[in-house]
């Protein structure tokens, strides 16, 4: 069947199972409940909402900070990572003209899911990052911040993204698939981008996020899907090529065992363990110390003894004798009212002085009488040291380990200053608590080893060794490699790196001075190259075209320095790092969109119905405008048609939907400017000219938390264009030139695609799934899938519209 056809029964099967909505709490974030909003948030406030079923929050000022707890975010992230559909959901009424955050999923710069409306701008926004780690802002034209109740949703569905607003499909897209691989100590906002910036102004209320397709159903029932959605499309595209890539690799695997079965019929060895000398047969057991030992198919496995405490009777002791593991019962002996086991000696001195030796033996202590006198010490006096085991002193030091002890393979005896103990040697555990048995511990098993790539670990006693595998050769102890790419060129260093060889490859390492990961390395300057410029050598910034100054913080006016020649039917218009021919009044352009405005062509006001002349003149169309004509033999008011409404000649008025601009009527032609703005005028309208507004709290922080700005300033960050309006940071995209052509690239510290010939090389593709790729086990593999090429953990192939790209997964560097 093909992916049409199944297409097609998804579609039919989607549509007669559809019948109701009904959403699982698990894939449901209440945010409101989850934030426990009405517990204290300053600047929130809970008022009448859209209805009356659920809560709803006013939400004014700019002191507060609405967020969640790192255990509330943990849990909210948990929901949505990973995950390729969801629905942002919400019932607004957004203060006229305020630009704010909804919703806000961010960690530092980096805003995995955010919504905004603009209202200076009248833009709704989705923030997101995409699957190749790139900030990305779709933005959709439309004014929420009206002072009127809406419900939005934005559902997204792979790369698919549907904003409804008011139950209606306002913008349907195809879109860069975002990437919800959202850490996990993320921050989660409501009403606000952070605690200075993007802050929401109005009522909000069932402010949601529901990880499901098509979750706008949830807040109008009346829209019900009859179709699967892209992401379960492109599961099922994706599952196909997971089940091919798994059958060819375990077709592959079984060949190499039926061979390998093939070799082994009719061969039979029994396979025995030595130890110590000893030989044993399969499944034959020993006791090893504290072990008890089995030999199975030629390999000694051995468990260490478990001892269970003895239940000693009244008169004894639990204890260790000679050549037993475990402690056994021995009779016990009362002197200077501690308990003394079989064998234990005391010495006490009587009132003379004397010392006396006594020993434990058959549960009392008899008088050990010297045979022998003490020897004489060759120290003095005050370095010798009396014992509690003996009569006669010893030199500080002594060796009481050469006198023997009860220390078992693999352990050493320790000299103490008044006797001696066992101690594990290294690479060994202790099997009793004297550690005088011990047990080799499996570095290998335990991954308590340093074996890298291309080695194998042995155990050995107390130890193990890293044998490299056939075809390698050794490095160090734990590392071997078949070549060495530093030396023969073969590498992927960068220019301003050094080259480290590695088990199996090699490494990469910046020089001083140079930052970044040793395939890419980056200068280090004194402080930030801005709008996109590159710091290509230590305080060196070279700036993108459009730009200069020593941090490229200055925007070159290309306009004002005389380097653009525009059309005399357009006007060049400076834009942040670069510039455009913009039609004339009276102008548009004819589709081609030249750069330097020649495509501009008249338009014919008096045919399209874009003119202002009264019913008693003529407009007669002129190049690049129109004029209003009085009749041969008439009288002519010189009246002029605006919004429908008659303007007399000589009028003034001011728009209904833009107080910022001023209309005239003169002989039948309207005439709207910008109002002037003059600051000495203490009665200046602030709004229309936000650069006479002084006071303090007009200002707006940077995002740096470094710079202010004063009410109208604007500036670059980021690749937006951003702007201070009465204390308000509102941000949007940089326009960039369209591109029309299948393969695109932002190149690194740009803002702009550029179009590229070659596939591997782009960061966007316009996928046709009808193009294919064969891969090496000539499986036919769709635009747009990802596979790990076989025989090898870290080389990344993806299919281009038919071009195979293979490249090294930096997740393996």
């Amino acid at each position: 069947m093909g992916i049409l056809q199944l297409f097609l029964v998804l579609c039919i099967f989607f549509a007669s199972s559809v019948v109701g909505f009904g959403v699982d709490p698990a894939l449901r974030i209440s945010v409101f409940d989850e934030l426990r909003l009405g517990d204290g948030f300053d600047g929130l406030t809970q008022v009448q909402g859209f209805h009356s079923e659920t809560r709803a929050f006013h939400f004014q000022g700019s002191s507060r900070e609405v967020r969640a707890s790192a255990e509330v975010s943990a849990q909210m992230v948990k929901k949505l990572k990973g995950k390729n559909e969801f629905t942002v959901l919400a019932t607004v009424k957004q203060d006229r003209l305020n630009s704010g955050v909804i919703l806000s999923v961010h960690q530092s710069d980096h805003r995995f899911l955010e919504l905004e409306s603009s209202g200076q701008r009248s833009e709704v926004r989705l923030h997101y990052r995409t699957k190749n780690q790139q900030d990305h802002t779709e933005v959709f034209p439309y004014s929420l911040a009206d002072d009127q109740w809406h419900k939005v949703s934005v559902a997204v569905s792979a790369s698919h993204v549907i904003l409804h607003v008011d139950c209606n499909r306002i913008y349907e897209r195809v879109v860069e698939a975002p990437s919800m691989d959202i850490p996990e100590d993320t921050s989660f906002w409501l009403g606000q981008r952070n605690a200075a910036h993007g802050f929401f102004k109005g009522v909000m209320q069932d402010v949601e996020v529901l990880v499901m397709p098509q979750g706008y159903i949830s807040q109008c029932p009346d829209l019900n899907r009859t179709c699967p959605t892209c992401n379960d499309f492109h599961g099922l595209v994706q599952k196909i090529m997971e089940l091919q890539d798994i059958l060819a690799k375990t077709s592959s695997k079984l060949s190499r065992a039926e061979e390998k079965m093939n070799g082994l019929d009719g061969c039979y060895c029994e396979r025995t363990c030595s130890v110590k000398g000893v030989i044993y047969r399969e499944d034959e057991g020993w006791t090893d110390g504290c072990k008890n030992c089995t030999c199975t198919n030629g390999t000694v496995h051995c468990e260490a003894i478990s001892c269970p405490p003895p239940q000693c009777p009244a008169g004894t002791a639990p204890a260790y004798i000679k050549g037993a593991c475990c402690k056994e019962c021995q009779p016990v002996c009362l002197f200077g009212g501690r308990e003394l086991v079989e064998g234990d000696q005391r010495a006490v001195r009587d009132s003379s002085g004397r010392c006396l030796l006594f020993e434990c033996r058959d549960k009392s202590m008899h008088r050990v009488v010297p045979t022998e006198p003490c020897p004489e010490l060759n120290c003095p006096e005050s370095e010798q040291i009396a014992l509690s085991n003996r009569c006669c002193k010893v030199c500080r030091g002594h060796d009481f380990c050469s006198e023997g002890h009860g220390c078992m393979e693999h352990s050493d005896c320790v000299n103490l200053e008044a006797g001696d103990c066992c101690v594990c040697k290294d690479g060994f555990r202790p099997l009793r608590d004297d550690n005088a048995y011990c047990d080799d511990i499996d570095e290998c098993a335990e991954g308590k080893h340093y074996c890298r790539e291309n080695t194998m670990c042995v155990n050995t006693p107390g130890s193990f060794m890293c044998i490299c595998h056939t075809g390698y050769i050794r490095i160090d102890d734990y590392s071997c490699t078949e070549h060495d790419e530093c030396l023969s060129g073969l590498h992927n260093c960068d220019e301003n790196a050094l080259c480290f060889n590695m088990v199996g490859g090699h490494s990469c390492s910046c020089k001083p001075g140079y930052t970044g990961n040793g395939t890419v390395c980056k200068a280090m300057c004194d402080g930030l190259c801005q709008n996109g410029g590159t710091c290509v050598s230590p305080n060196k910034c070279v700036c993108q075209q459009g730009f200069t100054g020593s941090r490229c913080e200055t925007d070159i006016d290309e306009c004002a320095d005389g380097f653009v020649e525009c059309d005399s039917k357009s006007t060049c218009v400076n834009l942040p790092g670069w510039y455009h021919c913009e039609c004339r009044d009276g102008y548009h352009d004819n589709g081609l969109f030249s750069a330097n405005g020649e495509s501009c062509v008249d338009i014919n006001e008096c045919k399209t119905g874009r003119n202002t002349c009264a019913n008693d003149t003529v407009c007669f169309n002129l190049e690049g405008g129109y004029d209003c004509r009085c009749p041969h033999g008439h009288n002519c008011t010189g009246d002029c048609i605006h919004d429908n409404k008659v303007k007399h000649s000589g009028q003034i008025w001011v728009l209904d939907n833009d107080r910022c601009s001023v209309c005239s009527c003169q002989a039948g032609q309207v005439m709207c400017r910008r109002m002037v703005c003059d600051c000495d005028n203490p009665n200046a309208d602030l709004f229309c000219c936000p650069e006479c507004d002084p006071r303090l709290s007009s200002q707006c922080l940077h995002q740096n938390g470094l710079l202010t700005y004063g009410s109208g300033d604007t500036w670059v960050e980021n690749c937006q264009q951003c702007q201070c309006l009465q204390g308000q940071v509102d941000c949007w995209p940089l326009p960039c030139p369209p591109v029309d052509c299948e393969f695109t690239v932002v190149p690194e510290g740009e803002c702009c695609p550029r179009c590229v010939t070659d596939p591997c090389q782009a960061d966007t593709i316009r996928n046709d799934i009808t193009k294919t790729c064969t891969d090496e086990h000539n499986i036919s593999r769709f635009s747009g899938s990802s596979w790990i090429k076989h025989g090898t953990e870290c080389t990344l192939c993806q299919c281009k519209n038919g071009h195979i790209c293979c490249s090294v997964d930096p997740m393996c560097l």
